[in-house]
C-alpha cells in the first residue's frame, strides 16, 4: 500500500536524489552536470526544508520511498493574477519508473495545488518536462508567456 508523507529535513538527501533521477530519466543534462546538481541542490534544499520555504511529500511503499514532488514557496511581487507575495513552484515530481502509472504523481500534484490553495494563493507554477506535460494539461495547467534568456 502507497503511504504519502511530509518531506523532513532528513529527506534532503533523497530530494537531491529524486532531482537528479528526474533530469535522468527526462533526458536532461548529462551525467556530469546531473551529479552537480544533486551535489548542489542538497545544501540549497536543506535550509529551505528546515525554514519551510521548501514543502514536499515522499510516497512510500512498504518503507521504501518511490516518490516525491515539492513546492518552493518563492517570494513574489503582488501583481494582478495573484496579489499573495507568495509564488508556489511546483518542483522534483519523481515517481520511480518501476511505480509509474498508479496515479502517485497526479496524487502529488494534487497535495501541491491544496496546499498552495490552502495559503490563499492562485497560481502554482511548474517548469513540465515533455514527460509531465501532458500529466499537467490533463490537470488544467497552462503554458505562458515566461520568456528566458541563457547567459
Amino acid at each position: 500500500m502507497f503511504h504519502t508523507r511530509p518531506a523532513t529535513l532528513a529527506d534532503s538527501a533523497l530530494i537531491a536524489e529524486h532531482r537528479q533521477r528526474m533530469f535522468a530519466d527526462s533526458g536532461q543534462g548529462d551525467d556530469a552536470v546531473r551529479a552537480t546538481v544533486r551535489a548542489n541542490f542538497e545544501p540549497w534544499v536543506r535550509p529551505r526544508l528546515e525554514s519551510g520555504e521548501y514543502t514536499g511529500w515522499i510516497v512510500e511503499l512498504d518503507g521504501r520511498p518511490i516518490a516525491g514532488a515539492g513546492i518552493w514557496w518563492m517570494q513574489w511581487p503582488p501583481h494582478f493574477l495573484d496579489p499573495v507575495p507568495l509564488r508556489p513552484y511546483l518542483l522534483n515530481v519523481f515517481v520511480d519508473p518501476a511505480h509509474r502509472g498508479h496515479g502517485l504523481a497526479r496524487k502529488l500534484v494534487e497535495l501541491a495545488i491544496e496546499a498552495a490553495r490552502s495559503r490563499g494563493c492562485r497560481i502554482l507554477s511548474l517548469h513540465a518536462s515533455r514527460m509531465g506535460k501532458p500529466i499537467y494539461e490533463k490537470m488544467g495547467f497552462s503554458g505562458t508567456t515566461e520568456m528566458m534568456l541563457h547567459l
